[in-house]
């Protein structure tokens, strides 16, 4: 039997090792590559999506430190996201437990929102570099949004919250891409440490929300945390030898199939 649990904790540490290496290498989210692979060693999925939120989290707080200490946060764009996302996120978790209230009642709403995020994600993945040379609006467009900029933010905040606490996807590419589109005139790096400075947070509370519903297996997490880390250093260190242009497009593919898996059937 010891045996048996030392080869299963070998086993998470590589692949925590395998998809912390990916997301150096490639820049894509933790989330949408580990939770599938979760699944796919047959954890159920509430489990996979609340332990892989937890393990968000963990892997992304350094990022807060690194770009704090850069200057490349906009903590007035973080609060103005987490005003929407974390109530609907608190909101969404008191949702499954009182109005569900058994889990195979909304198994079957997590597992659709997880392969419809991950499709947005897979989208977002090959459009990205459009979408960065086309967020320029008119100026009766630029106006609206401008006018409207909190408001829109703060909806945006929303959704998130909602569709991170249900499937633990979308933090990262997404949030990424609404303030490309929100903040056109915002630096890549401050996108990137602005979207990192409020992922943590909103997957730390959205993880705490599954915890009270008994979805953290903390045995699962540590063992991907072990690998995770220490790779993630090491992708990113290689990252520049590997062409993304090749990798992420694969990557998207892959991501597109399994979310339409889950989506669709």
């Amino acid at each position: 039997m010891e045996f048996v649990a030392l080869a299963d904790f070998l086993q998470y540490v590589l692949a925590g090792a395998g998809v912390g290496f990916l997301v150096g290498l490639t820049g894509v989210g933790g989330g949408s590559l580990m939770t599938p692979l979760l699944i796919l060693f047959n954890y159920p999925p509430h489990i996979a999506i609340g332990t892989d939120l937890f393990y968000a989290a963990g892997t992304k707080a350094g990022g807060i430190i690194a770009h704090a200490k850069q200057q490349t946060i906009n903590w007035r764009v973080v609060f103005t996201l987490g005003a929407g996302s974390i109530p609907a996120s608190i909101i969404t978790i008191f949702v499954l437990k009182y109005v569900f209230g058994d889990i195979e009642k909304y198994q079957h709403i997590l597992l659709t929102s997880l392969g419809i995020m991950l499709m947005f994600t897979a989208v977002i993945i090959l459009i990205k570099d459009r979408i960065l040379k086309s967020t320029s609006l008119s100026a009766g467009q630029s106006a609206w949004v401008e006018k409207h900029k909190t408001i829109l933010t703060v909806s945006m905040g929303v959704f998130l919250g909602v569709c991170v606490t249900l499937s633990s996807v979308g933090a990262g590419a997404f949030g990424a891409a609404i303030l490309m589109i929100l903040y056109p005139r915002m630096s890549p790096v401050t996108i990137i440490g602005t979207d990192i400075a409020h992922a943590v947070p909103l997957t730390l509370i959205a993880g705490l929300g599954h915890m009270q519903l008994g979805h953290i297996d903390f045995v699962l997490l540590a063992s991907l945390l072990c690998g995770s880390i220490p790779a993630i250093f090491w992708g990113s260190k290689y990252s520049k030898r590997v062409p993304g242009n090749i990798l992420q497009p694969i990557l998207a593919m892959l991501l597109l199939g399994i979310g339409m898996k889950y989506a669709f059937f």
